[in-house]
């Protein structure tokens, strides 16, 4: 147990928790991104995350304008998640969710420069050796093993928009921790899907009159609705908790785990299981969650 906190293993287990969650999105993701714009299917996200996250941050007491420069904070981080879950309802128009949960394996990686040129975050040798490898993982997955499409970089349009999304939500743990004030991770999650709506609103304000509300298919609600709460607001709280106690690369490298969790859902729903040329690439990225997580290293005392 930490001098001041709850018991690690907790931490890791609700972070493992919420990577398990967030490996849902893709597959709901996929299921309704063709039902309405990626713009809209995001701000309907963060319009009913942030209404269903007020009454609890209000019953807590919590619910107090935090200052415009808090709130600029706030801002900086949603943005981050705003251009994150754009990419991916876009991307998912053009890629497969295995593709973009193998793809997201990269997030660790990019979440370790950001953290290292932001936070001073400590890599250990045996951590970068993972990072590497579930870089390595993640790219047997998408090219399916084949190394001439590996070497022809043989992306599809989806891949390169949900990269760039990547790059955005690599940004995400190093600014929670830099620019946490000690507030309640509950606090910090509303501000930031409120702001992240705010930002959506003033990119949809024409969309949002134009669209045929009542022409969208009630499935699209229905994933928007699981998608709010069990990918948006617990994995938000999750995530911001746990950052502060193991580090921002030690919660970004549970996201190896991402493809693992696709295959098994995908599987449960009746998709089939993928070729058997992506399982080594699904071994690798668990070796890698699992020497990150061993590793030595961590965050330098502020």
């Amino acid at each position: 147990m930490s001098a001041s906190g709850p018991p690690l293993w907790r931490v890791h287990c609700q972070v493992l928790a919420s990577r398990a969650l967030v490996a849902t999105s893709f597959v709901v993701g996929a299921g309704i991104t063709h039902g309405l714009a990626p713009e809209s299917l995001t701000l309907l996200r963060f319009l009913l995350a942030t209404a269903l996250f007020a009454p609890v941050v209000a019953l807590r007491g919590a619910l107090a304008w935090p200052g415009f420069r808090a709130l600029g904070g706030y801002a900086l981080i949603s943005a981050c998640m705003v251009g994150f879950f754009w990419a991916m309802f876009e991307a998912l128009r053009w890629t497969s969710a295995l593709n973009a949960a193998a793809l997201y394996n990269l997030l660790p990686g990019i979440a370790a420069i950001w953290s290292f040129l932001l936070v001073r975050e400590r890599i250990s040798g045996a951590r970068l050796v993972a990072l590497v490898l579930g870089g390595v993982g993640a790219l047997w997955v998408v090219f399916r093993g084949d190394p001439e499409r590996l070497l022809a970089l043989d992306l599809n349009r989806g891949d390169l928009i949900f990269l760039a999304g990547l790059v955005a939500m690599g940004l995400y743990t190093p600014l929670v921790r830099l620019l946490s004030r000690g507030e309640p991770a509950t606090v910090m999650s509303f501000w930031t899907l409120g702001t992240g709506a705010l930002w959506l609103l003033a990119v949809n304000n024409v969309a949002v009159w134009r669209t045929d509300w009542a022409a969208v298919p009630g499935e699209v609600y229905l994933g928007i609705a699981y998608l709010a709460v069990f990918t948006t607001i617990i994995t938000a709280l999750i995530i911001q908790h746990g950052t502060l106690y193991i580090g921002p690369t030690r919660v970004a490298s549970y996201g190896y785990l991402s493809p693992v969790f696709v295959v098994l859902v995908e599987f449960a729903v009746g998709h089939g299981l993928p070729s058997a040329m992506t399982w080594p690439g699904l071994v690798i990225v668990v070796v890698a969650t699992i020497v990150v997580q061993r590793g030595a290293g961590g965050v330098k005392p502020s």
